[in-house]
């Protein structure tokens, strides 16, 4: 495991509890067991696997070819960060031309998944996903993983969860902001925990909104209305561009985050507290809002 963050941690935590050896490898956690990822490969036997659970983009290109400078043949690399499954695709015909496997994981679960298993959208061709299956069965809920086709076709199947996920979030946070604006003085507190129960839009999202006002009040007061986004919105966008399908309700939802960013709305302190449950995203203090948008 390549990354010891919120989810890596996590999963490698999940393996050892279903009585899987990992070896671990984070240049930023004491807790590692190798030094370096040529280290990380002396303790694997082969065939080896090597899995990134780090940021898209720029580190993960840079661990990806480290790794198949060091791999050998027959090894497998799976990515399971929110890299665009077009670099997928690239990495996979790459690692194809050194006779190394790579597999592209989408994982859904975020700090909830050590303790109810992590969602497993996988790409990649079937031997080496074969290889893995019983690594992606002990990390996934019972009905929770599947292959669902050849390289890129994981993190495409996760962009779209992603866009999804936007459009759910967004609907949350307008009902909301429509209830926090009334005439009456409604309690979101005992309005999300009564939805929990029997109502046709509880969901697991609602129930963290739930303990998000918990937590933080049911006014939210020391959560700020910004509301980041880590580009799957974005690309589902453009997917659905490219192939001339309407997105109304999650194109609205990401331009809902960009307008987060220069008014003060109910409805983004829920959709920033709803990150922070599902996925322990970070926050900004609600002093920091009073002094206008951020400069950037």
């Amino acid at each position: 495991m390549i990354g010891l963050g919120r989810m890596g941690s996590g999963m490698t935590e999940r393996l050892h509890e279903h009585g899987h050896e990992v070896h671990t490898y984070d240049p930023n956690v004491d807790t590692r067991t190798a030094d370096s990822l040529r280290q990380l490969k002396e303790q694997l036997d082969a065939p080896r696997a090597f899995w990134m659970m780090i940021p898209a983009g720029e580190i993960t290109e840079q661990t990806f070819h480290q790794l198949l400078e060091i791999a050998d043949a027959d090894d497998t690399i799976v990515d399971g960060g929110n890299s665009n499954f077009r670099d997928s695709k690239r990495r996979f015909v790459e690692a194809q031309h050194r006779g190394i496997h790579f597999v592209d994981a989408g994982v859904s679960g975020g700090v909830w998944g050590l303790e109810v298993g992590f969602c497993l959208m996988v790409g990649g061709d079937d031997e080496p996903v074969k290889r893995l299956e019983p690594i992606f069965k002990a990390l996934a809920p019972e009905a929770g993983y599947a292959h669902v086709g050849p390289s890129g076709a994981g993190h495409f199947v996760k962009m779209v969860h992603n866009g999804i996920e936007y459009g759910l979030m967004q609907s949350y946070a307008e009902g909301f902001e429509i209830m926090e604006h009334s005439e009456y003085d409604l309690d979101s507190l005992e309005i999300s925990g009564i939805w929990r129960n029997g109502s046709v839009v509880r969901s697991w999202l609602l129930e963290l909104l739930h303990s998000a006002f918990e937590t933080h009040g049911a006014k939210l007061e020391d959560i700020a209305p910004y509301v980041e986004d880590s580009g799957e919105g974005r690309w589902t966008i453009n997917e659905a561009i490219n192939e001339n399908v309407p997105v109304p309700v999650i194109a609205a939802s990401l331009f809902a985050r960009f307008a987060s960013r220069d008014e003060i709305k109910f409805s983004a302190k829920v959709a920033a507290a709803l990150r922070n449950q599902f996925g322990g995203h970070a926050v900004r203090a609600a002093e920091r809002a009073k002094a206008g948008p951020d400069p950037r």
